[in-house]
């Protein structure tokens, strides 16, 4: 059977969530619920969620490195993320709710008459290790991910958006193979170098090694095992928007259009994270670099122009690009 699972699925654009909250609600809460419900009905009590930076909501420094630590919940903008910060709490409350479970029995099997025990009877091997079962704490990470980009680097895989991309990469990515006119940046008087706003991203298959590291941070006789543990992943590092503009032209070979815009209600100045405990606990820590983002995400775009094939009238066919700094 299964000892484990990964929870990634769930409805996931902000700007969608502030129109249709009622599903963002039962769809990201609803599948939690039943997920749960499955798991300790067959005995699988070890998970990773996917949760997100958005649960931080407006942090009070916005200059500073957010830490698992730092207030959550109240300041969240948008009903994605609030989902993301009640999904939290509902496994903190049940990963508590086992543990009271388990005190209590003991308590109730410490006050009973010992004296009527047959130990002359052969244990059940069987039955020992479903008791050994009912007895497992739950063991959880949750795992807040800041920015991911990029793409498998084979270019077989990566994000395909349906309609606008809601995030900034793939909308870049879409704009260099042809598909959009141009970039729009919103906001050019943040207090950066640059007056664009600055993030942190990480690299999608480092993302994957993060959800690697915590399965395995979980397992038995290691330190998250029975626990539950929250983790910042990000590289620490921000890069503004413009200097992910120009660091895909860099990918791709040619200078990418963009036109400045007006801000965006809620966007804030900087939002990075501190990921220091994920690797001083778990081990990890993201390893590849910007280019490594673009570089990959071209690939995946430049193989994929139009996505896998499906029509978006959205925006405007390509043809397959046949020679990039890949080859063909």
């Amino acid at each position: 059977g299964f000892d484990s699972a990964v929870h990634f699925a769930g409805l996931k654009a902000v700007g969608e969530s502030k129109l249709i909250p009622l599903t963002y609600y039962q769809d990201n809460l609803g599948a939690t619920l039943t997920l749960l419900k499955l798991m300790e009905e067959f005995g699988c009590r070890r998970i990773v969620f996917s949760s997100s930076a958005t649960v931080y909501g407006v942090a009070r420094d916005e200059k500073a490195k957010l830490k698992e630590t730092d207030e959550v919940g109240v300041t969240i903008t948008n009903c994605y993320g609030r989902t993301k910060f009640m999904i939290e709490q509902i496994l903190t409350d049940f990963h508590g709710s086992h543990k009271l479970l388990r005190e209590q029995e003991a308590q109730q099997n410490n006050s009973g008459d010992l004296s009527e025990v047959d130990e002359s009877k052969p244990v059940d091997s069987s039955e020992q290790q479903s008791q050994q079962q009912q007895h497992k704490d739950w063991s959880i990470a949750i795992l807040r991910y800041f920015n991911p980009v990029g793409a498998h680097p084979s270019g077989k895989m990566g994000e395909d958006p349906h309609g606008v991309p809601n995030n900034l990469m793939p909308f870049v990515a879409q704009v260099a193979v042809g598909r959009r006119p141009h970039v729009n940046v919103f906001g050019s008087d943040y207090d950066t170098k640059d007056g664009t706003g600055i993030r942190d991203y990480l690299h999608v298959m480092d993302l994957g090694d993060g959800h690697v590291a915590a399965l395995k941070y979980m397992d038995e006789g290691k330190s998250g095992n029975g626990k539950l543990n929250i983790f910042n992943l990000g590289t620490g590092t921000g890069y503004s928007v413009l200097d992910m503009v120009e660091a895909m032209g860099n990918a791709c070979g040619k200078e990418i259009p963009y036109k400045i815009a007006p801000r965006r209600p809620g966007d804030v100045t900087i939002y990075m994270a501190d990921p220091t405990k994920a690797k001083e606990e778990m081990g990890w820590e993201a390893k590849r670099n910007l280019n490594d983002m673009c570089n990959d995400l071209w690939k995946w775009q430049t193989k994929n122009p139009n996505g896998y094939g499906g029509e978006d009238s959205t925006v405007k066919k390509v043809k397959p690009v046949r020679h990039s700094l890949f080859g063909s």
